[in-house]
């Protein structure tokens, strides 16, 4: 059996008799690529220089197979490798304010418990925003919280989280969007639910709305980028963002699935609009 590796050129007086030409290269790089398919099929190849390239020649009773797979490998090489993301803009990572964040909602949770009419006057409740003009509940909602699991699950998550975002798209533009697509979430929320009644509080849609802004801005830089594959990377980057949110947003006890919805669809329009105006 022949061995299988990268064949030097061959003199012709050392080549078989059947051998038949797969493929004519102008460059050895182009030719070993070629053959490295060849190998890859499990058969051997040689090497002929000659004036009008390196020629590729493999034995003549695989010929028309091997034909065939290199027209396929021809194909699939267009445009590859692809072509560099163009660079985005930098920025620091910032940890301060997202810890500043979480260090809010825990304050702000072991005062609920001496304050019971923060609670009651601030949570997520349709009927008193639409029929009592209390629309300070779709932003005061989001810093009050059930229990003490619930509390530290949300902190953990949004330092996470925020960090990630503020570091993508920047501080002044990474908060100012969380808290847009965190207070449309809710209002969209409690839209839907409208007139009936629907009570909710805690971080949470914040948060997703953070990991809809991620996925979001994501989308956007592969829409833009010269690349042949870039619809199955939008689908991938996708598909991450819909698994975490499944994985950490759809399951256990007194979870509101559709506030957790309504805040990651709302920051994967914010982010993608946000890409969409940086590149201009």
């Amino acid at each position: 059996m022949p061995e299988l590796e990268p064949a030097a050129p061959a003199l012709d007086d050392e080549l078989p008799a059947d051998l038949v030409e797969a493929g004519c290269y102008a460059t050895t790089r182009e030719a070993f690529d070629h053959g490295l398919v060849v190998l890859a099929l499990g058969r051997p190849y040689w090497l002929v220089a000659s004036t009008a390239g390196h020629r590729l020649l493999v034995e003549a009773d695989v010929a028309g197979f091997v034909g065939d797979q290199l027209r396929r490998f021809d194909r699939e090489s267009v445009d590859w490798p692809p072509r560099p993301l163009p660079p985005g803009p930098t920025y620091g990572t910032d940890v301060i304010t997202p810890l500043g964040w979480a260090l809010a909602v825990l304050v702000i949770f072991h005062l609920q418990g001496t304050r019971p009419e923060w609670t009651a006057r601030g949570a997520l409740d349709t009927v008193a925003i639409f029929d009592g003009g209390e629309g300070w509940r779709v932003a005061t909602a989001l810093f009050l919280h059930a229990d003490g699991a619930h509390v530290i699950s949300n902190a953990l998550g949004g330092i996470l989280l925020f960090t990630a975002v503020v570091k993508t798209l920047g501080r002044a533009a990474g908060w100012l969007l969380v808290a847009a697509a965190a207070l449309v979430g809710n209002l969209a929320v409690a839209g839907l639910a409208y007139p009936g009644p629907y009570h909710s509080l805690g971080a949470s849609t914040a948060i997703f709305a953070g990991l809809g802004l991620l996925t979001g801005h994501m989308l956007r830089v592969l829409a833009g980028a010269d690349r042949r594959e870039r619809g199955r990377a939008m689908f991938g980057a996708l598909g991450s963002g819909l698994s975490v949110l499944a994985l950490y947003g759809a399951g256990g006890a007194r979870v509101d699935l559709g506030a957790h919805l309504a805040g990651f669809g709302a920051g994967l329009v914010f982010g993608f609009g946000a890409a969409v105006a940086r590149r201009r």
